[in-house]
């Protein structure tokens, strides 16, 4: 008789596109959160905790249009007897809760509603070198305020957070853009075929890689890229990519200089002039409240999302230099980035609802904060009560119990205490800044040792062999003095 198949074991590592995070970077994650959360409620806003998982309905057009809807989010069908049962995906963002919460919520909500909103969201898509399938985000959104007003106050509010986590001024700039700006300068060119528009807007978007003479190149008959294959452009006159180009190069030494440049580049359009104006009112605010130049500045090269908004946009930028795998210096780049998206609840209620927010890349501004050395200092470890005597348990329980009533982290070791040294190692690795030691004989005088584990590392780096000898690392003290003595140690 055969034997029976074994099953293979299974491979101990995350699905691929996906990581685990241990204790120090949830800890410096959280500690991020917190402070960007402090300043979100200094500005009234209320959080939500939205649900995880979205009907695909409701995710609506932020999926492609495939024949299974579940291209680029992780999504199922629900079993019923027919096996029609609702499409359900794990959220792609939290901009799309919010919308399908607000609609079935705004009767009792406060209009507007101030909410924000942290936590992962997961997408379908490729991974790659720091490019993952989970990831955090962290947003701030206004719902039902029409004034430019509502863009102002994120944009204040982004530099403020950016700020409070760690970067300080000069090592970041917000900058702003509209869409209505846009929509004036395609209006200047004449184009009003949806699909050449829509090259145009593809080919705006690729401004920050090929500069302006590549997106001269592609509004026109095109170009070779960098690989020798041939772009086809979108088939614009020179005298139609000029109003696009003058949009992009727009940007003046002052807001009131990009501001008339902008008016030039839009003509006579109505639109375009609307959305000059709300730039203008945003400066102004923002002036006022004394947000210069140096921190949030108007600049028409911010194209990245205006096919998806519908007015101001904006985009946090960190400037200040990192190396690349190559060595090579250039900057960190996009760690936040919103605007005003006024038809988002529209498909839930057919009514338009102004609406207006921003997203916080989390991970990448931890990553930038790490690069910079600007994370919180890794906490220490718990104190450790190692066990010289398994029949003396209840006396070291005690022990952390007076230890954790008086706000002090503190375990007792719970591995095979036979080894003393690999209950040190243990501490150590628990990154534990004291160690506490009890034998019988101490136990009988009524003291116990305190080792004082950070102490003890620096001495060990540099101390001779006398001084070693001599030095005051480990202690012993009177056992009621325990709490007391072990607070000092931590206070050192």
């Amino acid at each position: 008789m055969a034997k029976p198949k074994k099953s293979p074991r299974p491979k101990a590592e995350p699905p691929k596109g996906f990581r685990d995070y241990f204790g120090t970077e949830v800890s410096e994650r959280k500690a991020m959160l917190d402070q960007i959360a402090a300043v979100y409620h200094l500005y009234g806003f209320e959080a939500l905790e939205s649900s995880a998982v979205e009907t695909v309905e409701a995710l609506g057009k932020f999926l492609p249009d495939v024949d299974r809807p579940n291209e680029g989010v992780f999504a199922w069908q629900e079993a019923d007897e027919n096996d029609k049962g609702d499409w359900m995906a794990l959220r792609y963002d939290l901009t799309a809760p919010l919308a399908r919460v607000y609609a079935q919520h705004r009767n009792d909500l406060p209009m507007p509603y101030r909410r924000f909103a942290m936590g992962p969201v997961w997408r379908n898509e490729k991974p790659g070198p720091g490019r993952f399938r989970q990831f955090y985000q962290c947003d701030a959104d206004t719902v039902g305020a029409p004034s430019v007003a509502a863009d102002a106050e994120i944009c204040a509010m982004l530099s403020d957070t950016l700020e409070a986590v760690g970067i300080p001024r000069g090592d970041y700039l917000i900058r702003i853009n509209n869409r209505k700006v846009l929509n004036g300068v395609l209006e200047a060119t004449g184009v009003t075929d949806d699909a050449q528009q829509a090259d145009v807007l593809r080919t705006i978007d690729k401004f920050d890689k090929v500069g302006e003479a590549g997106v001269r190149e592609l509004l026109g008959k095109g170009r070779l890229d960098a690989s020798g294959a041939y772009i086809d452009g979108v088939g614009l006159t020179d005298a139609q990519a000029e109003p696009v180009l003058a949009f992009l190069t727009s940007k003046g030494a002052t807001s009131a200089d990009t501001l008339a440049n902008l008016r030039a580049a839009i003509g006579d359009s109505a639109v375009g002039t609307e959305g000059v104006e709300e730039l203008q009112t945003i400066a102004t605010l923002l002036e006022a409240q004394g947000y210069a130049a140096d921190r949030i500045v108007i600049d028409p090269s911010v194209v990245r999302g205006l096919g998806y908004y519908t007015g101001p946009v904006y985009e946090a930028e960190l400037t200040f230099e990192i190396k690349d795998e190559k060595g090579r210096p250039r900057q960190f780049g996009s760690v936040a980035g919103g605007g005003r998206y006024n038809g988002l609840v529209q498909r839930f209620t057919g009514q338009e609802v102004p609406a207006t927010g921003v997203s916080i890349g989390v991970d990448r501004l931890l990553a930038a904060l790490r690069m910079k050395g600007r994370t919180a200092a890794t906490p220490p470890g718990p104190v450790v009560v190692t066990v010289m005597d398994k029949a003396r348990m209840s006396d070291y329980q005690q022990m952390v119990s007076e230890l954790r009533a008086a706000g002090i982290r503190a375990e007792v070791y719970l591995g095979n205490p036979k080894n003393f040294g690999n209950q040190l190692k243990y501490a150590d690795k628990r990154l534990s800044p004291v160690a506490i030691i009890q034998g019988s004989d101490e136990a009988e005088r009524g003291v116990v040792q305190i080792k004082d584990l950070i102490l003890g590392a620096k001495i060990a780096e540099s101390a001779s062999l006398e001084e070693w000898k001599a030095q005051p690392a480990q202690r012993e003290i009177s056992r009621a003095d325990l709490v007391e003595e072990v607070r000092k140690c931590l206070e050192q």
